[in-house]
């Protein structure tokens, strides 16, 4: 029996334990942006190292640097074997309208080969992932692991750089694999080789000092509201793209994102437009992309006749992968200021910035690891661009230099991460833990570089 076949025997025997786990996990609230939920994410990291320890592993445990927690937990490397990190988060979304899930978002719930649950697919399904590899290697591998598990990834991991100058020699490792992305589809896996960094802030409009009647002033006098609309409409041009000057693209993976299977991902509707110019892939992983999240406005229900003074809304700049955010941000808040409509007078609240990041893959370790997910899947990975940000993945970069940094995760296009029915594959988180499985155990035969 080669070690594909042996690994895939040993990963089947410990799915149904690596399962319950993930429904343990997925019954615990933390969702890390709600203040209300903060015991919750002590338990969700409570909950993580008591099962790392089930590992037979003494050296666990739960730290945190002026943030929420994180769990970090070691097996020493055999003499002359390199150290792996294996990265995950425990914290989740807010679940949204919880009525509107098919099951409760709460309770792990399988259809049609499919695990349903909050936190299923991101990322607390990507803990039972490397729990699984580990215990079909006996929990004990040649190879070093460090378990890197933090809990503040879906609120932008804002503690994240001082938990690195605090623990970040903990984690000194020859490769780490953060399993927090996605895959080019179902029975088809993908490293990501770039990511889009992200601009945050907080705009306000005001006009007036005080709110007055529409009806004795409306025609003569602007409201904040109806202000700010014209305002944020002026971020893109009339076919969608990005009209904020500054900003830059960068060249991606050159692959075909065909435009039904993108409509079908996204459920947009029939006769609804794409955005935007150049290719898909271009504008989904290399442009940068501009959304307004969030309005502080008078409520629709209880509306008056009314000419508000003042409007807030919170706008999301996604930037390219090799975008400087610091200067992304200024590009965005000089926009607003220069083409504010009636002299209204603008101002900033909070705002946050994280660069991307284009991945490298000319290290052995990241070699060993294609080789690894082509002989769990059985057919080639797809490298591919991600919208989204992992800012960890350029640090780490920063910080480890020699270092392979690899990206990959268990999400799939039918995933609905962050939205309702979240869900994980069945068959691609087996093989998931196959890949992982065999990763560690090659590198585990061969010396340190």
């Amino acid at each position: 029996m080669n070690d594909v076949d042996a690994v895939r025997v040993a990963v089947a025997r410990e799915l149904p334990r690596a399962l319950e786990d993930l429904g343990r996990l997925v019954a615990i609230p933390s969702v890390s942006m709600l203040a209300e939920h903060a015991d919750d994410v002590q338990t969700s990291a409570a909950a993580v190292a008591e099962l790392i320890r089930g590992l037979g592993w003494s050296d666990v445990r739960v730290v945190a640097a002026g943030g929420r927690p994180a769990v970090i937990a070691h097996h020493p490397a055999a003499p002359g074997a390199p150290t792996v990190c294996l990265y995950a988060h425990h914290d989740i979304q807010p679940t949204g309208a919880a009525g509107q899930w098919a099951s409760d978002p709460y309770v792990l719930t399988e259809r049609d080969g499919r695990l349903y649950g909050r936190g299923a697919v991101d990322d607390k399904g990507a803990i039972a992932v490397h729990l699984a590899a580990l215990r079909a290697l006996g929990g004990r591998p040649e190879v070093g692991v460090t378990l890197f598990v933090e809990g503040e990834e879906e609120v932008g991991s804002p503690s994240m750089d001082a938990f690195l100058d605090q623990f970040g020699s903990e984690l000194a490792a020859d490769a780490f694999v953060l399993l927090d992305s996605g895959n080019w589809a179902v029975g088809r896996p993908a490293f990501t080789s770039s990511l889009r960094g992200l601009v945050d802030v907080v705009v306000e409009v005001r006009t007036l000092d005080h709110a007055v009647h529409s009806g004795q002033y409306g025609g003569v006098v602007p409201d904040a509201l109806t202000t700010l609309c014209r305002l944020l409409a002026t971020l893109w041009d009339a076919d969608g793209a990005v009209a904020v000057d500054g900003l830059t693209a960068t060249p991606v993976a050159d692959l075909e994102y065909p435009e039904d299977r993108l409509r079908a991902e996204t459920g947009l509707l029939d006769g609804v437009r794409f955005i935007g110019r150049g290719s898909a892939v271009e504008r989904l992983w290399g442009q940068p992309a501009v959304t307004v999240i969030g309005l502080d406005a008078p409520a629709v229900e209880g509306a008056s006749n009314t000419l508000v003074p003042a409007a807030r809304a919170k706008v999301s700049l996604r930037i390219p992968p090799d975008q400087d955010a610091p200067a992304a941000l200024e590009a965005l808040k000089r926009h607003l200021v220069e083409h504010a409509p009636f002299g209204a007078r603008v101002s900033f609240g909070e705002a946050t910035g994280a660069p991307g990041a284009l991945l490298r893959f000319d290290n052995p370790f990241a070699r060993e690891a294609v080789a690894a997910l082509s002989d769990s899947w059985g057919v080639e990975p797809v490298f591919i661009g991600m919208g989204g940000s992992i800012p960890l993945a350029g640090e780490l970069m920063r910080r480890f230099p020699d270092a392979a940094v690899l990206l990959t995760g268990i999400v799939d296009p039918d995933s609905r991460m962050h939205g309702l029915n979240e869900s994980v594959d069945l068959g691609d988180f087996e093989r998931a833990a196959v890949a992982e499985a065999l990763l560690l155990g090659r590198l585990g035969r061969r010396e340190a570089s």
